[in-house]
């Protein structure tokens, strides 16, 4: 993994190193590692991990816990539940969290990763549904969707949200997204590690268009999100004096969502067409190199084919 953010790597090296100390065995996971990156869900958590499968596809689970600096009970709840759990010091996102966690991950062996969140909004039983065509080699990415399942929300706001971003990230990448957000995720543990991630918020987004500009074979699912029924959302809170005004929440969430989205989306494309340049360039190259592997260099021959001309006319 290549960090853009220095001060990024020495926190994700510390509590990296504080959790395999702690637990030796991380570093030997089984094949599917389910990551929950957590702020502050003391009360949540706990039946989050105890409720999560043993085995998915038939494969063993672990489950790795990312506590983004947790001012209460959360790590060590996690920890009693039975996961894996990375407690940072300091809170910084998110996107952050599940970027040490799909590091974790993979640095502890796993095959798969299955991503899900904190506040028990996302269906267990729809794990294996979620990870069954990444494990049948079937796709290399797999989201959830709630557009094609289930949703309990009536925030119409955010339901205008989702299909917008769905509509503008399909446009964008020329691939078919209903759902952009949806938290339940299945992937190869290979593709976190082959994209760059340096959002610390709204990596939802950042993830999915690196895979689908990576060339990844990308899939949706019907899914299912609930109502949150322990704490409050942490999605869009705005900055006027950390007041949580649900529709002044969404409107920053859409803002920031929507420069994640475009920046990211700019961003790969400039390192797409650098690679393309790049192997045009190469191309050009061994095409030259072929063209003079007969040892005599084409203006060399041109003008030894020139000089018996020369020759006659004297």
């Amino acid at each position: 993994m290549i960090y853009s953010n220095p001060a990024d790597q020495r926190i994700d090296d510390a509590a990296l190193k504080v959790l395999t100390t702690a637990s030796p065995s991380v570093t030997d996971l089984p094949p599917v590692a389910i990551v929950i990156a957590a702020y502050n869900e003391e009360g949540a958590i706990g039946p989050v991990v105890r409720a999560l499968p043993d085995t998915v596809c038939g494969l063993a689970t672990a489950t790795i816990v990312v506590a983004d600096g947790c001012k209460d009970a959360t790590a060590a709840e996690a920890h009693n539940a039975g996961a894996f759990v990375a407690d940072v010091p300091v809170n910084r996102g998110q996107g952050a969290a599940l970027r040490l966690g799909y590091r974790i991950a993979r640095e502890g062996g796993a095959e798969y990763i299955v991503t899900t969140d904190a506040d028990g909004q996302y269906n267990p039983a729809e794990i294996e549904t979620v990870l069954a065509p990444v494990v049948k080699g079937e796709a290399d990415f797999v989201t959830g969707s709630r557009r094609l399942g289930s949703q309990e929300t009536k925030d119409a706001i955010r339901r205008a949200g989702v299909r917008f971003f769905a509509f503008t990230l399909s446009a964008l990448t020329g691939q078919k997204i209903s759902d952009t957000t949806f938290g339940l995720r299945g992937m190869r543990a290979e593709v976190t590690g082959a994209v760059r991630l340096e959002q610390p918020q709204y990596q939802s987004s950042e993830l999915l268009i690196g895979v689908i500009t990576h060339g990844y074979k990308v899939t949706e699912v019907p899914a299912t999100i609930h109502r949150r029924r322990v704490g409050e959302s942490k999605k869009g809170h705005n900055p006027l004096y950390n007041l949580h005004i649900p529709g002044v929440n969404n409107l920053f969430y859409g803002l920031r969502f929507a420069r994640v989205v475009y920046g990211t989306w700019w961003r790969e494309r400039k390192r797409s067409d650098s690679a393309e340049s790049a192997k045009s360039a190469e191309g050009k190259s061994a095409s030259a190199r072929t063209n003079g592997s007969s040892g005599v260099p084409e203006a060399a021959g041109s003008a030894a084919a020139a000089e018996p001309r020369t020759a006659k006319r004297t």
